[in-house]
């Protein structure tokens, strides 16, 4: 496949990862709205909830339409939820508390909710088209190393705001025109290539009932519940280390970096090693691997030691890393003919980044460090997920 068709598709990847921006959103949010920590882990049920809305219809609709042209859909409709917030004047310079300050946040609400919409159109799309343009074997290294760039653009909200307000003297809204003008650049390259879309000779035409039925088949349904668990357990861990960086250990100049080389670098490293080693390292045994490291880690955040607790979240972005694009891949990989409709099952459960948050929040309004026990449990389901698909 000629690089001049999957580069476009990696930089899809990466604005894909402009999703994940509502997990630093809730400090930056918490901070400069002066709400609560359950109010602003809102946030993400804004950002996420899209993808238990439309992630099965997108499926069915791609199923007619192809998945490039769902992709660029996707990048079309987080550009327009992206220029929101820049008509508010959120683009960048030093905003403070005022008669406005209701009318921003409403707006961002906004603007998150079509980045979500967006991000979940790009996910339905992004993740099986990697398969059209991936050679024979290569799917789930390939989809880890796309992971990987998308890691590159998650990590860009952590990043960020940060240098912009030491720097420059701008505050963290600057993401807005920055995330824009990328995906302006991405929607022109993908529209620009022309893309060999597989179809499967066995497939039958995708419908809304066809997709919802696939859930009876109790291997689909536990994968989608993995998904589901281990997409709330990512996004409650991204909004709640900077929170755990301020409030408990002190750090808010620069807790959004030190979040990021936390969790977001160790995802970016998982990820683009994990491309290399599923070449030789069955995903089953590999999502093993995985999950058993982020396990260890949320551990190492009980023992009461700040080296401990940094070394235990460094774990758990390592073990991270791989958990969504092998749950992903074996499953497309086992149902190929069913792809577009398990796309939408399998994005549809990322709405877990809407509901398990909040969860979070609520628990880490009482306690902050207790709060992390609500993604441990989602990560121990995906364990004895894991358990079962290996001893199969």
């Amino acid at each position: 496949m000629s690089k001049n068709k999957t580069l476009p598709i990696f930089l899809a990847f990466l604005a894909m990862g402009f999703g994940d921006v509502v997990g630093p959103l809730v400090s930056l949010v918490k901070e400069s709205f002066l709400v609560s920590n359950f109010v602003a882990s809102l946030m993400t049920t804004s950002g996420f909830i899209m993808f238990g809305i439309f992630s099965i219809p997108l499926g069915v609709f791609q199923d007619v339409k192809g998945k490039k042209y769902i992709l660029s859909m996707g990048l079309l409709i987080a550009l327009i939820g992206l220029l929101i917030p820049i008509a508010f004047g959120m683009y960048g310079p030093q905003t403070t508390l005022d008669s406005d300050s209701n009318i921003r946040l409403y707006a961002l609400f906004a603007s998150i909710f079509l980045l979500g919409a967006g991000a979940t159109t790009l996910q339905v799309a992004g993740n099986p088209i990697m398969r059209d343009v991936s050679d024979p074997g290569r799917y789930s290294s390939n989809l880890s190393l796309g992971q990987s760039i998308k890691a590159i653009g998650s990590s860009m909200g952590f990043l960020i705001p940060p240098a912009v307000t030491l720097w420059f003297g701008l505050d963290w809204t600057i993401l807005f025109p920055v995330f824009a003008l990328i995906l302006f650049i991405t929607f022109i390259w993908v529209k620009s290539v022309t893309i060999h879309e597989k179809k499967d000779p066995d497939s039958k035409p995708a419908t809304f009932l066809s997709s919802v039925l696939l859930l009876k088949n109790p291997f689909v349904l536990s994968m989608v519940v993995g998904i589901f668990l281990y997409v709330g357990a990512e996004v409650s861990m991204s909004a709640q280390v900077p929170i755990l960086m301020d409030t408990v250990y002190g750090i808010s100049n620069f807790g959004l970096w030190l979040a990021w080389a936390l969790f977001f670098l160790p995802i970016f490293i998982g990820r683009l090693a994990g491309a290399f080693i599923l070449r030789r390292v069955k995903a089953d045994r590999f999502l093993i691997i995985s999950v058993l490291l982020s396990i260890a880690g949320m551990l190492m955040l009980f023992f009461g030691s700040q080296y401990f607790a940094f070394a235990g979240i460094f774990m758990i972005g390592l073990g991270f890393a791989n958990i969504f694009p092998l749950i992903f891949s074996i499953t497309v990989d086992t149902l190929p003919e069913r792809s577009n409709e398990l796309s939408g099952l399998m994005v549809m459960a990322i709405v877990g980044g809407a509901i398990v948050p909040p969860i979070t929040g609520l628990v880490a309004d009482i306690n902050v460090l207790l709060g992390f026990i609500v993604p441990a449990i989602c990560i121990i389901y995906v364990f004895l997920l894991a358990m079962k698909l290996l001893s199969k």
